[in-house]
């Protein structure tokens, strides 16, 4: 197996996905509007087992509003708070909504902290908007991947009533970052919840096995399905339309959460797939890990050919990109699959033609293709691609590029767009949580989960079927989908994504197991750029309107 990818930046919210090929995974002004804040001193979380309940800091409550496109003003709620949940619904039951022991729960907690039973604390932050009707108005629950990455991508950059400003392919200043009103909130279509998973920003787990019980494929699905459901009993929203918002490992979450809230009673309206990865092997390194499964270096070649078109390395490059690339999609598909799928039995004549025509596609010589036996991971071509010029391309955002750490690496070793965006989110997570939304005094925000020792459990038994030798949950949204036929999904992405390939994305929602009449409920939206298309802000808008879009024609159920 050749080395896979190994970058610098781990907290990015698709942090997912170079790694699984190694078996872990790794993948302006604060706008305060007219706040009206009640909030009490707030009290450090540790992550640490507590040798008996403490308080959960009291919900932070402020108001302000948001002008969005089209001149329409918002007047929100903003909550900024915590629910605890148990690494079951048995211990859940025990538990108030503040999350301490109910005095009729019948049970003692244990001396011992290594002792008392696993519970996590959930950091979230919810938007609404004043005078709508609760009963009828959507609600849309979103989270970033990882897995263990905090949320503060998409609350940051994305749909929420305020957004970081950062230069679009390039490396920004220090600081200092500016926040600024968000013209293309969702907020005028529903409202939002943002949601740190376990471990990450200021989120904490705690009692005995407390890691086991929430880093793994099921535990934390587990996880956010019993948040979801104490949050529709706090806040009585269990009649509103629903809609999940996932993005990266987010979209793995997204297909075991909706199968678990299917379960418990809860009726999906939609599900939104951003940067979507179901199955492992159909990443850009997932198949150099597992001899005999090519789906990835496939699935991978259009967004190489998108990435190489970008940065004009393509010998007679066309002027637009779309039309091309359904002319690699095809050959992906074609020529080169059956070519890979020969193994050792390829005509040696052939092989090299195949070589030649992914040169013309990709602008990597037709001998490094040879030499790969025509399989170059992700890692690979982001190292070659500009290799000439010492220049290692962004993996996933491959517009952005930056010089190379280690010039004679066989792979590249750091991503250029996770380093150029991190700081800044980090930096306005914080400044707006302190300044604005008025939590999160002397308490620490975590962009992972990650820490020595950490790992998560990649083992899944979902309800729609047993888990093969790789990860995929394809079937636990085929699942979902089928037992729950008025459900549709909206599978967004960028064509320079090299962590969650868009054509694997595609080709997974082309291969669930459905009835051919479900495919229907599937609609898609590609942008020309990565794997975080808000960072791009004409992306933005049209992630925003399609979104938009979506929960619309699908509030009613129709």
């Amino acid at each position: 197996m050749r080395p896979t990818l190994s970058m610098a930046g781990l907290t990015v919210c698709a942090l997912c996905l170079f790694a699984f090929a190694a078996g872990v995974p790794s993948l302006a002004q604060d706008h305060h509007g007219n706040d009206k804040t009640a909030v009490t001193t707030t009290t450090t979380v540790a992550s640490e087992p507590e040798k008996k309940p403490v308080a959960l800091p009291a919900d932070s409550i402020t108001e302000g509003s948001v002008t969005v496109a089209g001149g329409k003003t918002i007047a929100y709620k903003a909550v900024a708070g915590m629910l605890t949940v148990g690494s079951s619904d048995a211990q859940d039951a025990t538990l108030g909504l503040d999350g301490k022991l109910l005095p009729d729960s019948g049970i003692d907690l244990p001396a011992k902290p290594e002792d008392q039973p696993a519970t996590a604390r959930i950091f979230y932050t919810a938007y609404f908007a004043k005078g709508a009707d609760s009963g009828t108005r959507p609600v849309v629950f979103f989270y970033n991947g990882g897995p263990g990455s905090a949320t503060m991508y998409l609350r940051m950059g994305s749909m929420s009533p305020v957004r970081v400003l950062t230069p679009d392919t390039q490396h920004q200043f220090g600081g200092p970052y500016k926040t600024v009103p968000n013209q293309y909130s969702l907020l005028d279509t529903a409202d939002l919840v943002f949601i740190d998973a376990p471990g990450t920003g200021y989120s904490r787990v705690m009692g005995k096995d407390a890691f086991k019980s929430f880093y793994g494929i099921d535990q934390d699905a587990a996880a956010f399905d019993r948040f979801i459901r104490r949050f529709l009993t706090k806040y009585d929203r269990w009649s509103s339309p629903k809609f999940l918002f996932g993005e990266s490992y987010g979209t793995t979450r997204d297909a075991v959460l909706s199968a678990t809230l299917q379960q418990h009673g809860v009726d999906l309206n939609g599900v939104v797939l951003l940067s979507q990865i179901l199955s492992f092997d159909n990443s850009a390194d997932g198949s150099d890990g597992n001899p005999g499964t090519d789906n990835g270096f496939f699935l991978a070649l259009p967004s190489f050919a998108a990435t190489a078109w970008y940065h004009h390395k393509i010998p007679n490059q066309p002027a637009e990109l779309e039309p091309w690339l359904h002319e690699v999609e095809q050959y992906s598909i074609g020529d080169y699959a059956s070519a890979l799928l020969q193994g050792a039995d390829l005509d040696p004549t052939k092989k090299a033609a195949v070589a030649a025509k992914l040169e013309s596609y990709t602008g990597v010589p037709q001998a490094l293709w040879l030499k790969a036996n025509l399989r170059l991971t992700g890692g690979e071509f982001s190292k070659y691609l500009q290799d000439g010029s010492d220049t290692t391309t962004g993996r996933l955002d491959s517009r952005y590029e930056g010089p190379h750490l280690d010039p004679l690496s066989a792979s590249a070793d750091y991503d250029p767009f996770t380093e150029s965006i991190e700081a800044a989110f980090m930096s306005a997570m914080n400044t707006y949580a302190h300044q604005t939304l008025k939590f999160g005094e002397n308490m620490t925000y975590k962009s992972s989960a990650r820490e020595p020792g950490w790992t998560w459990d990649m083992k899944h038994n979902g309800p729609g079927g047993g888990q093969g030798s790789g990860v995929n949950v394809s079937a636990d949204l085929a699942y979902t989908m089928k037992v729950n036929p008025k459900m549709h999904v909206l599978l967004m992405g960028g064509y320079f994504d090299l962590g969650t390939l868009y054509f694997a994305a595609t080709y997974e929602m082309k291969h669930l197991p459905l009835p051919t009449s479900l495919q229907k409920n599937i609609s898609y939206k590609f942008f020309p750029t990565g794997h975080m298309v808000y960072v791009n802000e004409d992306a933005l808008h049209g992630l925003h309107d399609r979104t938009a879009a979506f929960i619309k024609e699908n509030e009613g159920g129709q």
